[in-house]
């Protein structure tokens, strides 16, 4: 088996968590794991700069931002001699396999080594450098590309590595001026990277209810100035406190000219007289600890890249991980730069309908909204317990219906509420600021439908409900179903009636993502990562710590997977006391070496007999004398935060 490399070329949030995946994958099936430092510089100069990796060697660097293994542009590269220094020293010790992490260049010079690699053993024989043994050891080469991007501008993939991280960054100084911008009326220009893509100014500015957005891919149309001071004058006359206007760093109008934000601002100052301040975020994106979904997206592609360099043939071509859906795929690897690179062509071309398509369905979510004609009344409520992004949601679904030309109707604590009439109709300013708010500002019961029909029904007849948008978890998902059955008794549910998931325990039917479990999984990633900091400086610890989620371990799960935790009990994975006694032997053994912290999640409801503070017995008796134990639950801090969910406005678009 050929010893996979791994090397990388930007400065990312989240890289390391592939670098991790890549280094445990690779080891696992028995192969050699080499790190190159600094990039494409270090595999040309060689020597210390390419060293063996071992599993140890990636131990808690998946809460580290940036890559640990360094990482610098490298000129020398781009010349051939360059790239013959780089084929010797990868020679020299055998490797055959690279997994690169980059953007289209870096990933299109690494498909120019492959495409050279036999020239360039060739004149290394010739040279006398190598020998003919060596050669024919090492005549092909393979490539896995993974894309590290925060600009999320790589066709063939959702989301890159890092574009997450750098979302949270934009998110968390937004919340920040809000505060300040509300306090003093004020309205705020931030400026945010993008220079040839609109992904973080597009999706931010859905995230936290931006009332503007300049992004490259789609110019605004000629008068723009007249209608974004006519919108904020608007905004301000409906009561609004504050306006905010993000701005991608490379935005111009349709003649091609910079839109920057010192402009946008110098106008609405000039044109409204507005206290107007201007915030440039800066390389702020790029760092920071990596969230929750950048280091199980780095992980998963690590895992894939590793199996595609194993299942390598001499004819497979490179190919590059990507994330479709929520699935890991392999896709060619240079056909996804070319229709990259076509994207750039075609805006340089001024040619921007065509490169907003092949960006993409982030660019066109408006062009996704089916423009009716008939006016509906649309209620809309909460179900269940609550979940951040649920208020994100509600602003969305009450904007998009009323720009469509309905009426939506606000329905208060659930089902219950709706049997009591607590219904009123909301209108466009009511759900202004609801983006950033946590819980559910509609008030949400658990209660189901099915005592309460007969009221329900009555009260879809006096306010003449033509259609019903649910928001909640598997309570929606069983009240729509109840509602669904009482069709043949109560004609007033003959409605179209639609649920959009949202919980933080992620066990609706029908959906990868639920609304909330984004934010869940972060305040448990971050819970962690600040539980295993508090240790720091003391003996070896384990922590055990206990999750939400009912009888679903998608939390227990994937924030173990995130948080790096050594083991995850959960309700769908049976266990026992034997399982349970070589979990605890297994990690005795592993603090007996450099490691210095355990991690064990519980998921709350996984064993009715091994509680938490069994299992936290348990692990104290057994590691005494290796370790100490210390427990946490985290309880409700996992169910509401104030941040919202970088899905919601996305879902209720889609609604």
């Amino acid at each position: 088996m050929k010893p996979p490399n791994l090397f990388f070329s930007i400065l990312l949030t989240g890289m390391n968590a592939a670098v991790r995946a890549v280094v445990r994958m690779g080891i696992y099936v028995g192969a050699k794991v080499y790190f190159i430092h600094e990039g494409y510089q270090g595999m040309v100069d060689g020597g210390d700069n390419i060293k063996e990796a071992t599993w140890e060697s990636v131990s808690s660097m998946l809460q580290v931002g940036g890559t640990v293994i360094g990482s610098a542009r490298c000129k020398e590269f781009r010349t051939h001699e360059g790239r013959l220094k780089a084929a010797h020293n990868l020679v020299q010790r055998g490797i055959t396999n690279l997994c690169v992490i980059g953007g289209d260049g870096s990933l299109t010079g690494a498909n120019l080594f492959r495409e050279e690699w036999s020239g360039l053993l060739n004149e290394l024989l010739e040279q006398g450098l190598i020998n003919e043994e060596a050669v024919s050891s090492n005549s092909v080469l393979h490539i896995v590309g993974m894309v590290g991007s925060i600009d999320n501008d790589f066709c063939g993939t959702d989301m890159t590595i890092g574009t997450d991280s750098a979302l949270h960054r934009i998110i968390e100084v937004v919340d920040a001026i809000m505060t300040t911008a509300q306090s003093h009326q004020r309205t705020f220009v931030l400026e945010v990277m993008g220079r040839h893509c609109g992904y973080l100014a597009l999706v931010s500015a859905l995230a936290c209810g931006a009332d503007w957005v300049f992004i490259p891919e789609m110019p605004p149309d000629d008068g723009w100035e007249d209608n974004m001071c006519q919108k904020l004058s608007e905004s301000r006359s409906r009561g609004s406190r504050l306006n905010i206007i993000i701005v991608a760093e490379g935005a111009t109008d349709r003649q091609g000219q910079p839109i920057t934000s010192s402009f946008v601002k110098d106008l609405v100052v000039r044109c409204l007289g507005f206290d107007t301040r201007v915030t440039i975020l800066g390389h702020v994106q790029r760092g920071g600890t990596p969230s929750a979904f950048d280091r199980i997206l780095g992980s998963r592609m690590g895992v894939e890249a590793v199996l595609a360099l194993l299942e390598a043939s001499t004819d497979t071509p490179a190919c590059v991980v990507s994330l479709v859906g929520n699935q890991a795929v392999r896709l060619p690897l240079m056909e996804c730069v070319q229709m990259t690179q076509e994207v750039q062509k075609a805006m340089d071309e001024k040619k921007f309908d065509e490169a907003v398509r092949l960006r993409g369905s982030y660019v066109c979510m408006n062009a996704a909204l089916c423009h009716l004609q008939s006016s509906f009344n649309v209620a809309v409520l909460n179900v269940g317990a609550p979940a951040a992004g649920m208020n994100a949601a509600v602003r969305s679904a009450v904007r998009v219906g009323i720009t469509e030309g309905h009426k939506m109707f606000a329905v208060n604590d659930g089902f219950e509420g709706f049997a009591k009439g607590q219904i009123k109709e909301i209108k466009w300013g009511d759900v202004g600021g609801w983006t950033g708010q946590g819980g559910s500002l509609l008030g949400t019961k658990r209660t189901l439908p099915a005592k309460r029909l007969a009221k329900i029904a009555e009260q879809m007849r006096i306010h003449n409900i033509n259609a019903l948008l649910v928001i909640g978890g598997f309570e929606a998902f069983e009240s729509l179903l109840e509602l669904y059955e009482a069709r043949a008794h109560h004609e007033e549910f003959c409605v179209p009636m639609c649920i959009l998931p949202a919980t933080i325990s992620n066990n609706v039917p029908g959906t990868d993502h639920s609304l909330g479990a984004d934010t869940s999984l972060n305040a448990i990633v971050e819970t962690c990562d600040r539980i295993k900091q508090s240790a720091s400086g003391t003996k070896r610890r384990v922590f055990i710590i206990e999750t939400m989620g009912g009888y679903c371990g998608y939390l227990a799960t994937v924030g173990g997977l995130a948080a790096g935790a050594d083991t995850v009990y959960i309700y769908e994975e049976a266990f026992d006391i034997r399982d349970l006694q070589a979990n605890v032997e297994h990690l005795t053994q592993k603090m007996k070496t450099t490691i210095q912290r355990g991690l064990v999640l519980r998921n709350e409801n996984c064993n009715e007999n091994f509680t938490t503070d069994f299992i936290y017995q348990l692990y104290s008796e057994e590691g005494r004398g290796v370790f100490d134990c210390r427990k946490n639950i985290l309880g409700h801090m996992q169910q509401v935060r104030r941040k919202c969910d970088f899905s919601s406005s996305r879902c209720a678009l889609g609604s």
